[in-house]
């Protein structure tokens, strides 16, 4: 429908920088053939055509109003690798860090790499030229291009590889090109015009004379300034020693001069493989940029800066938190230095140094050293700087600014005291970060985009910032391109000829202007064509959950910076997004979620929005039925709830939680769907079924009767149903505090899966409890109100957490705990129940929240206060391999599970590095679901267990994530009650 096209057009309309404009269409090719079609419409058309890969570009590079051309579904073929010659040829949709671990066995790497570079693909890092922190050592994209294949504006499939020039012609290995032809010849093909035409070009004088005044200084490393004239100018036709390759000039050109199809790449030998990153901690900003110098000169690997307004948003965050243990006291600044060696003790030598000659300068005041595998939680850590700033509250967020600007590293202190100046001369805050050992500084801006003034000021310090740049002679962008934000400002970094040039290889390439329109050459002003509209007042939406805390729905929504880090594979691992990891598809990553939600709740542009991206509906109206709403919970259709967001998500976004909400009020308008209520109401279901469980278990053991019984009620045929199980322990009507006895009393929260379901899994608990001297009770309590909440029922919901949380409260302290056997129950008391409750019980859930733990986090927490001991279990030595439950890795951790599992002396506990099992509650079952729920499966999860001998355990804690593992690959997995109560002796 029009309004489904609509919807899939305001998901490409942004990428991770802070414009927007809506799309005409969205195009997926298939092939180059589906490439060279589009070609032709856009020439017949005069529509222009923006290659997109994974649409992490700060610069707003494939943002616009012409035909979007996705290309990360399709072209992600690595095609060749040669070992010898240390050379992989690949399509442009292969993500980087995918691609290394691709050639790791061969013990290659694909040097450049961005802080994105878990979703960043070939395609795009050639686009903006790529660098990376180890840009210092291992170079640029451009350094490391050696080939590639691409179709031009008139659709013909060229290559561009090194040339040499030999009297009249340009020889490569394969082929020739005349330079003697005139450029109208009836032999001369469009490739051997656009060479001839270059060459015309840089072989001029005072062209020659102009790129080399006004283009940044050679000591600067990290340059993309326009189309990259003066590399073309170290070649060999225009008096420099290198071979002419064009590959240098489509590195940084962001798809303006052609689609690149195919690229062959230099590879390098792995590192060395002992590695250190020592954390220069400093008092002040200058400190560190002269620490970065003298890092410089002990010929370090990486040397990137963090500032203490990065590391105050690590606090609040999940994830983060667990990264930056390393931070001693409160720096001003830690410089991350990091160096290779072939063994410990030469790296140790190294970095005693390295250390030595700091304090012997006074720089720095502690230098915590991270070694190997933990240097990945630093790195990560410093990666999700701008997802982290983008966790500020009210109208002054983080702006993509200023935050690519190259000098050389000994004009950087300098430099940096310039443009701090500047910003505090308009009392902004700022933060600064990256990649100093490259004289590149990410400095951010918190900036109000939201009024005119703020618009007016954006430009203002961006045009104050090239003045400082040019100054120094630096690169007005290093890596993140020009695109719609700095291209307005080109002419003033080099000159008026040098744009001209600019425009003239645009046009040598693309006459007709179909390739990516208005970037680099004649973009519109860069203030304009925002995400936010100017001097608008938010609306004030009501919802049922509380929001408060993320200043309401559309501010949490507008949390997501569109850095990309959803599009997770299952090669890079981690949880979120389940569903884009098997579909590849923009529409079902997590960021396009967040983007329907923003542009649903957000009032309209006030001209109509003809050309921007706007809501799907007028806010006034105040409507989420009909198409306009279904388009939107079309897009939120395959979201798993799985938290994995929450966590992963540098900047939050619990698209979970907004998903519920949402379909809350689309229930309200149109009603709740037979199946929907069925789920919902889980609990009653199966209470009504255990009044003759043989009945039901009957109709469910059978395969033919059960098929019939779920496509009654929109299940799968193929799903097996979770059957009335034993009996769990009754609940009993104590209320009071129990007597200390033994070692401590706990209460059980008795789940409704469990209840009905795995009652033998909650005997063998208080079986395992008793055996190790517990007292438990089990209160009377409502259900968890899980099943609710996953169908979007969330008023049914809030009633269930308000009843638990008057229950538990007089109940539940640090003496007297809340333990639960499945996560996505007991972790509704720690995550959704708080924004649940009344205002009048908030404080009594935050509480219970402090008190309620997953068995296995209690279970741990117990071996630490030496209340458990490995005498009490088996010495028999067993392999256990452990799936963690979406809920528990979001929201708590599989370390507690790993600890509690490996305390009996000679049980191995191996992660399983799977994200989702692909279940999800009742996702799994529904028959529209089911295929992409075993898809999903099949990632890791599947073929991991299937790998696994007859005698290794197989252990998972969620009930939903068993059953899938049974469904998917007939293997029983056990919770880890089961396997402790066993391993008793």
């Amino acid at each position: 429908s029009s309004y489904q096209h609509d919807a899939m057009r305001l998901v490409y309309a942004t990428d991770a920088s802070v414009y927007q404009e809506k799309p005409v269409a969205v195009a997926i090719p298939k092939n180059t053939t589906d490439l060279q079609k589009l070609i032709g419409f856009a020439n017949q058309t005069q529509t222009t055509l923006i290659t997109r890969a994974a649409g992490t570009s700060l610069a707003g590079q494939v943002v616009g109003s012409g035909l979007v051309v996705d290309i990360s579904k399709y072209f992600t073929e690595i095609i060749e690798v040669n070992q010898t010659e240390k050379w992989v040829r690949v399509q442009p949709g292969v993500i980087r860090n995918d691609l290394n671990a691709y050639l790791k066995p061969y013990g290659l790497l694909f040097g450049p790499e961005t802080s994105t570079a878990s979703r960043a693909m070939i395609g795009g890092m050639i686009g903006n030229n790529s660098c990376g922190l180890h840009s210092i050592v291992w170079g640029d994209v451009r350094s490391n291009l050696l080939e590639i294949k691409a179709l031009l504006s008139d659709g013909s499939e060229v290559v561009f590889s090194p040339l040499t020039p030999s009297g009249g012609i340009m020889i490569s290995s394969s082929e020739s090109i005349p330079l003697s032809e005139e450029l109208d010849g009836s032999q001369c093909d469009f490739k051997s015009k656009i060479y001839q035409s270059i060459s015309k070009l840089l072989q001029n004088p005072d062209n020659q004379s102009e790129i080399r005044s006004h283009f940044p200084k050679k000591e600067i490393t990290r340059r993309n300034t326009g189309y990259a004239l003066d590399a073309l100018l170290n070649s060999a036709p225009f008096g420099g020693l290198g071979a002419l390759n064009l590959c240098q000039l489509i590195a940084g050109s962001e798809g303006t001069l052609c689609i690149v199809t195919e690229a062959k790449l230099k590879l390098m030998d792995l590192p060395p493989p002992e590695v250190a990153l020592v954390n220069v901690h400093c008092g002040t900003m200058r400190e560190s940029l002269m620490a970065n110098l003298v890092a410089l000169k002990h010929n370090c690997y990486a040397s990137e800066l963090m500032d203490d307004v990065v590391l105050s948003f690590t606090d609040d965050n999940v994830e983060q938190t667990k990264n930056r243990t390393f931070v001693e006291g409160n720096p001003k600044t830690i410089l991350m230095v990091e160096f290779f060696a072939d063994t410990p003790d030469i790296l140790k030598q190294i970095t005693d140094r390295f250390i030595a000659d700091l304090q012997s300068q006074n720089l720095g005041y502690a230098y915590p050293i991270l070694r190997n595998e933990e240097t990945t939680k630093a790195w990560e850590l410093r990666k999700s700087a701008l997802g982290l700033l983008s966790n500020q509250k009210g109208d002054f967020q983080p702006a993509n600014l200023i935050e690519d600007c190259a000098v050389s590293p000994e004009d950087l202190p300098d430099y940096i005291d310039e443009i701090e100046a500047m910003l505090q001369s308009y009392n902004l805050n700022y933060s600064i970060t990256a990649h100093a050992g490259a004289g590149e500084l990410h400095v951010i801006p918190i900036m109000n985009l939201r009024t005119s003034e703020g618009r007016v000021l954006f430009r203002q310090i961006l045009a104050e910032t090239a003045v400082i740049v040019k100054k120094y002679k630096g690169s007005f962008s290093g890596e993140h391109g020009d695109g719609r934000l700095r291209g307005e400002f080109l002419p003033f970094m080099v000159g008026n000829r040098n744009y001209e040039l600019f425009k003239e290889i645009k046009a040598i390439f693309d006459p007709k202007g179909i390739f990516n329109r208005g970037k680099i050459t004649d973009t519109p002003p860069m203030n304009e064509f925002l995400r936010v509209e100017a001097d608008q007042v938010a609306p004030q939406i009501s919802t049922i959950f509380d929001f408060t805390a993320q200043e309401g729905i559309l501010r949490l929504a507008e949390k997501c910076s569109g850095s990309g880090d959803c599009r997770k594979t299952e090669i890079t691992g981690g949880t979120m997004c389940p569903s884009y990891m098997a579909t590849r598809q923009e529409k079902d990553s997590t960021r396009a979620r967040a983007n329907i939600l923003r542009h649903y709740y957000s009032p309209p542009a006030p001209d109509g929005g003809v050309s921007k991206a706007t809501p799907l509906v007028t806010w006034g109206a105040k409507k989420l039925g009909g198409k306009m709403g279904d388009s939107v919970k079309d897009i939120l259709d395959l979201c798993l709830s799985c938290k994995g967001c929450k966590a992963e998500c540098p900047s939050s976004v619990d698209v979970g939680k907004m998903k519920a909400e949402f379909m809350q009020s689309y229930y309200d308008q149109n009603g709740v769907p037979l199946r929907s209520k069925l789920i919902g109401n889980y609990s009653k279901m199966m209470r009504l079924a255990s009044v003759a469980p043989w009945a039901y278990n009957f109709v469910f053991k059978n395969a033919s009767l059960r098929r019939l019984a779920n496509k009654l009620v929109g299940f799968h045929p193929d799903r097996t149903m979770p059957l009335i199980g034993s009996f769990a322990p009754k609940e009993g009507n104590r209320s009071k505090k129990p007597s200390f006895g033994g070692k401590g009393a706990v209460f059980l929260f008795l789940d409704e899966f469990t209840k009905y379901n795995d009652g033998d899994i909650a005997h063998k608990l208080v079986l395992l409890l008793q055996r190790l001297d517990y007292e438990i009770t089990i209160p009377k309590h409502s259900e968890s109100g899980r099943a609710y909440l996953s169908k979007g029922m969330v008023r049914d919901a809030q009633k269930i957490a308000t009843e638990n949380v008057l229950k538990f409260k007089d109940l539940i302290t640090d003496d007297t705990p809340l333990i639960g056997i499945e996560p996505s129950a007991i972790l509704t008391f720690r995550d959704e129940y708080i924004d649940l409750v009344p205002p009048e019980l908030k404080e009594d859930a935050r509480q219970i929240a402090k008190n309620c733990f997953l068995f296995e986090e209690w279970f741990a927490r117990e071996i630490d206060r030496k209340n458990i001991k490995k005498t009490q279990f088996t010495d028999q030595k067993r392999l256990i391999k452990l799936h963690g439950h979406c809920h528990q890795k979001a929201l708590s951790s599989l370390t507690p599970s790993k600890k509690a599992l490996s305390l009996p002396a000679n049980y191995e506990v191996q992660l399983i590095p799977s994200g989702c099992c692909g279940m999800a509650g009742s996702f799994g079952y529904e028959v529209e679901h089911y295929d992409l729920s075993m898809q999903i499966g099949e990632l890791v999860l599947f073929p991991t267990v299937r790998k696994q001998a007859a005698d290794t355990i197989i252990a998972a804690a969620g009930t939903s994530c068993r059953h899938q593992i049974k469904d998917g690959t007939a293997r029983i997995a056990q919770h880890p009650i089961e396997i402790l109560y066993e391993a008793l002796v």
